[in-house]
């Protein structure tokens, strides 16, 4: 799972072309935490189609605030440079799943 450090790297990511999983945590955050395993097993099985990226809020308060990060973890599903779903808090990793299979298939 590739961690995000800057604007940069975040423009570079969206423009690989991959549908991309962007997750903003934080170190102190336990929902987080836990979540991280479920994230970095998804990122293995799912290689092929998705990008799953972390961002660390604490650490890159210029893409948390393009991003209008309020509570971690945050997540949001992009495609084509664009925002097409975002989930707040502890998910299962088949909430996840789901909308991942749904954004590779979407046109």
């Amino acid at each position: 799972m590739k961690e995000i450090t800057n604007l940069e790297e975040f423009k570079a990511l969206i423009e690989q072309g991959k549908p991309v999983l962007l997750d903003f945590y934080a170190d102190w955050c336990g929902p987080c935490q836990t979540l991280l395993p479920t994230l970095e097993t998804l990122s293995d099985e799912l290689s092929e189609d998705v990008v799953i990226a972390k961002v660390n809020v604490d650490k890159n308060r210029p893409l948390s605030a393009h991003f209008r990060i309020r509570s971690v973890p945050s997540m949001f599903f992009i495609k084509d440079g664009e925002v097409r779903g975002h989930l707040q808090g502890l998910q299962t990793k088949s909430t996840l799943e789901q909308k991942l299979n749904k954004l590779v298939k979407a046109a």
